[in-house]
């Protein structure tokens, strides 16, 4: 008679690197996914370990989904934060913000479709993992430093909404429609789209100067 395998406490040494490695395959499965058509199955299955080991680490896919949704927005909202706190100007502030973008959607380019997806299927449930992890912290901060800026600069006061849908359109669209823009003005060809990111990163200053300054138009 074939015996399931039993569940084993790992050792201390090993758990980082276990956790490390079921939060990265569960940020691929939610990705590629989505939350809803992921299982805990495919996760353990990915990693290579039995249900009651993943289940161990994570008892439930929400507190999975709290995992994955931390190490995404650690990898850019502190960084933000520090940026804005910087005595630099503002137009360096944006490239080096931009730069970051770029390069979490270039290394997972599927991740603004997963956000977007997440907002369609259950914006609540995303609003609140958000405030479960207390990012709105960091968010409330940039706002006022953010708020700071544009009175240090003299910029128009733009309804925070224009800047949020502004930004981020700019931001998300060129990986949203990575796919279609490579074979419509790229041939395909990933070199050529590559440099096409940074002219775009560009061209988004550009817009949010133009936003913050109409008058003007011209770096800070």
């Amino acid at each position: 008679m074939k015996t399931q395998p039993t569940h084993t406490v790992p050792k201390s040494g090993a758990t980082e690197n276990i956790e490390t490695r079921i939060i990265e395959a569960a940020k691929q499965e939610f990705i590629e996914k989505g939350f809803e058509q992921t299982s805990m199955s495919d996760i353990a299955a990915v990693v290579g370990i039995n249900r009651p080991t993943l289940h161990y680490y994570f008892r439930t896919k929400d507190k999975m989904f709290q995992a994955v949704f931390a190490s995404i927005v650690s990898n850019f909202l502190p960084h933000i934060d520090a940026i804005f706190s910087q005595d630099k100007p503002f137009e360096k502030k944006l490239e080096e913000i931009i730069d970051i973008y770029f390069d979490i959607f270039t290394a997972n380019p599927s991740l603004p479709k997963f956000i977007v997806g997440e907002i369609h299927r259950d914006v609540n449930h995303l609003i609140d993992t958000f405030y479960i992890l207390k990012f709105d912290q960091y968010l409330s901060h940039i706002g006022e430093l953010l708020k700071q800026e544009i009175d240090k600069n003299h910029l128009e006061k733009v309804p925070m909404q224009f800047l949020f849908m502004t930004f981020y359109s700019q931001i998300t669209f060129p990986f949203l429609s990575r796919n279609l823009s490579k074979k419509l003005f790229f041939h395909d060809n990933p070199e050529e789209y590559a440099r096409f990111l940074p002219q775009w990163k560009q061209h988004i200053i550009a817009q949010i100067l133009l936003l913050l300054n109409p008058r003007e138009g011209l770096p800070l």
